[in-house]
């Protein structure tokens, strides 16, 4: 629960705000960037909400804030429940954005496919009592994606709880020491006839990202669309082996996809042939900065 008394200086005067307790994640600029900027070290209202779409929004990130540092002034119940019942966020064909964004995780995104050979969550959001419900109502979990050890959150409750088979590189097994798959290697592993897995070490040494029916790529937080740039970016800091991280980061250039959904930073959906194209410019840019060091 946010504290008035905490508030930050930088947020402009009304109704919503954030305060100290921030710990700067990005997830309040997703869901709200009409609303919330990075201002300094923190994240903070920048505008009030001033139409019924962006106070809806503005709720839906007071809920996702893993630290619950956004608070309101005078809060609308109504309003706060049907930000809750939105959640998980439809994205797309049965991929939905999860909300409820774990501390544990810095913030990660966590997200749900609904399939008919089973559901899949993508990394873990809290583990709260709406979320379990849905699942339930959408036929559970069975299995849940691992995309590296820093976004494991609350994997093993929910894998308890629906009996979901969890999903781990080798290399990051320590996080997951009794996931019930381990995968081993940089080859990818095709599960079922939808999904592919693809080693994409860098960030971590056991990173993976998730393809999906060729069209939705779970990236965790080997890539990320950033909106100041309208560019895909991948970490240039928290990196286990950079030049590693170069190639697979060019890997991904032999699959085809229109949408980038990552742990961190923005999702973003594009043409398959404009989604290369960034991809390409961010290999060339990675690789001119390797050869001016």
């Amino acid at each position: 629960m946010a504290d008035r008394n905490k508030r930050l200086d930088s947020n402009v005067a009304g109704n919503f705000f954030v305060d100290a307790t921030c710990i700067n994640c990005d997830t309040c600029r997703q869901l709200a960037p009409l609303s919330f900027e990075e201002v300094g070290d923190y994240s903070a209202i920048s505008r009030q909400p001033d139409s019924d779409s962006r106070i809806h929004q503005a709720y839906q990130a007071l809920l996702a804030c893993p630290v619950g540092s956004i608070g309101t002034e005078h809060s609308d119940k109504s309003r706060l429940q049907t930000a809750m019942a939105s959640f998980p966020l439809q994205i797309e064909n049965g991929v939905s954005y999860c909300g409820f964004n774990s501390e544990k995780s810095f913030g990660a995104n966590g997200f749900f496919i609904e399939h008919q050979d089973g559901n899949w969550l993508i990394d873990s959001p809290r583990y709260i009592k709406h979320l379990v419900e849905v699942f339930e109502r959408r036929g559970g979990i069975a299995h849940i994606f691992l995309t590296h050890k820093d976004d494991v959150a609350d994997a093993d409750k929910y894998a308890a709880h629906f009996g979901a088979k969890r999903i781990i590189h080798q290399a990051d097994s320590d996080v997951a020491p009794t996931a019930e798959r381990v995968i081993g290697g940089e080859e990818p592993v095709r599960v079922g006839a939808e999904f592919q897995i693809i080693p994409v070490p860098g960030h971590t040494a056991g990173s993976m990202a998730l393809l999906y029916r060729e069209r939705f790529l779970f990236t965790g937080d080997h890539l990320w669309w950033d909106p100041h740039s309208k560019s895909l970016e991948a970490p240039t800091r928290l990196i286990w082996r950079r030049w590693t991280l170069i190639e697979s980061i060019r890997k991904l250039l032999d699959y085809r996809f229109e949408w980038v959904l990552a742990g961190h930073g923005d999702r973003v959906h594009l043409a398959s042939t404009e989604m290369r194209a960034q991809l390409q410019a961010l290999v060339e840019r990675r690789e001119k900065g390797r050869v001016l060091r």
